[in-house]
């Protein structure tokens, strides 16, 4: 039976209790309205499949009683009034007329539409944040814990890694990182710059470009790797501004900048002052001296593993007496895998701080000294390594010798072709070079290599 439904009518329809009923409208072929035992109605289309052998049903949307029509077209799925269920049902039938199956365009819609969504979520930043730090940045790169921190996740020593309140892992963790654009990257640099990382707070005053640059070089590496396994079709971070690099540093203590170094730093007590004197005394990198584990301690010299340094090439310190006596001269702590420590789970931090005081101590020591020194010029604890590879260099040893010493590779020897065939290790030649130097730097310093405490009895 065809009625000509209007807006009362359609109210005043009741349900019956036991099955559904369907009212076909004169207003507009094929639609129907139907009504569950429920109460609840809805908009279908019945007609004729393509072939004419067939007949289909289609779910426009539910009946919207707002009285308040719709802005644009009426598209199916949405709640339709009834001049919105017609104006759709006019639309369908005239792609019927034009040969198209709406029905199975329809059903392949929803498909694409669950797809995209299932896609979507199994690609949320939360989600795959995780697996980029789990399958890149832990097994391939050293300051992994960094890159997570900037990410918005917390890796503790031991047990599952925390989203950091307020990081980036926790204010995207649902968006799809298809959704993120620029203007994301862009306001999680400039947030970095001037406020401090999300999630770990501000840690100094005014603008860090330090921090905005570690945040867009983060982003920027990650996005890279989601485009590289085609989790997006472009990196959004490509072309946002982030702080360019400093310049070279070319920092070089004085020898009398040397002296009150070594003093000051032997001020501070264990386990900062030997640590910060060992920098200056093996020219290593901070994160390779602060995290040396007793087990990298043999009798021929300081093992350092590939996977803690920054070529990923293992690396053989062989110590001269005085830095024995440097690493015999900090307290064991029971069940601590670390020599430097200052909570027996994890190797020191604070260095922020701890060059603070160093700074504080020196400048003490050099105006005791000579009274018309009103400051020293700015220094960091990298400008140690440089300090020993430029003084290693002034007593002669072969350029070469001197990278091999502090594991760094840019020309010569070590380099290119040469270094690819050139598997030699050096291991006396550093050996005499980093003694000769320790000696040199004591005649600097006025001290001795006495009280040497045997390697293979530390611990």
């Amino acid at each position: 039976m065809t009625t000509l439904l209007t807006k009362a009518a359609i109210e005043s329809f009741k349900p019956e209790p036991h099955r559904r009923r369907e009212i076909r409208d004169g207003g507009a072929p094929s639609l129907y309205l139907v009504i569950q035992p429920s109460g609840a109605k809805s908009w279908a289309m019945r007609f004729r499949r393509p072939g004419g052998t067939t007949w289909g049903k289609l779910v426009l949307g539910p009946l919207d009683l707002s009285k308040k029509e719709l802005t644009g077209a009426p598209v199916i799925g949405q709640p339709l009034t009834l001049p919105a269920a017609r104006q759709l049902a006019a639309t369908i039938n005239r792609e019927r007329a034009l040969g198209k199956d709406v029905i199975a365009e329809q059903r392949t819609a929803r498909s694409r539409s669950k797809l995209e969504n299932e896609h979507a979520a199994a690609n949320t930043f939360g989600l795959l944040v995780r697996q980029y730090v789990e399958e890149h940045a832990k097994p391939k790169t050293r300051r992994w814990r960094e890159t997570a921190r900037n990410l918005g996740l917390q890796y503790p020593p031991e047990g599952e890694p925390t989203v950091a309140r307020g990081g980036l892992a926790e204010r995207w963790a649902d968006r799809a990182v298809m959704s993120i654009d620029g203007h994301d990257i862009h306001g999680a640099v400039d947030e970095a710059r001037r406020r401090g990382m999300p999630g770990l707070g501000r840690r100094n005053n005014g603008l860090s470009d330090a921090r905005g640059r570690a945040m867009g070089r983060t982003l920027g590496k990650f996005f890279a790797w989601l485009l590289q396994h085609r989790r997006i079709s472009s990196n959004p971070s490509v072309g946002v501004w982030c702080p360019p690099p400093p310049q070279r540093r070319e920092r070089v203590l004085s020898d009398r900048e040397i002296r009150w170094f070594w003093q000051a730093a032997g001020d501070l007590g264990t386990p900062f002052g030997p640590l910060l004197r060992l920098l200056l005394l093996t020219g290593q990198r901070l994160n390779e001296v602060g995290g040396m584990r007793c087990d990298e301690l043999q009798i021929d010299g300081w093992h350092l593993p590939g996977t803690r340094t920054k070529n990923k090439l293992e690396h053989i310190v062989p110590l001269p007496p005085l830095a024995s006596e440097m690493i015999g001269s900090v307290p064991a702590i029971e069940g601590c895998p670390f020599v430097f420590s200052t909570t027996g789970k994890k190797s020191v931090s604070g260095w922020s701080k701890t060059k603070s005081r160093l700074d504080a101590a020196m400048l003490a020591i050099a105006q005791k000294e000579d009274q018309s020194v009103g400051n020293i010029d700015r220094w960091v604890l990298h400008d140690l390594r440089r300090t020993a590879v430029t003084n290693m260099n002034k007593l002669k040893i072969l350029p070469h010798v001197v990278e091999a010493t502090v594991n760094h590779i840019s020309t010569g020897a070590r380099a290119g072709v040469a270094g690819n065939y050139n598997k030699y290790d050096y291991y006396d030649e550093k050996k005499e070079a980093l003694q000769r130097w320790a000696l040199h730097l004591q005649g600097m310093v006025g001290g001795s290599a006495a009280n040497v405490v045997p390697m293979g009895k530390r611990r």
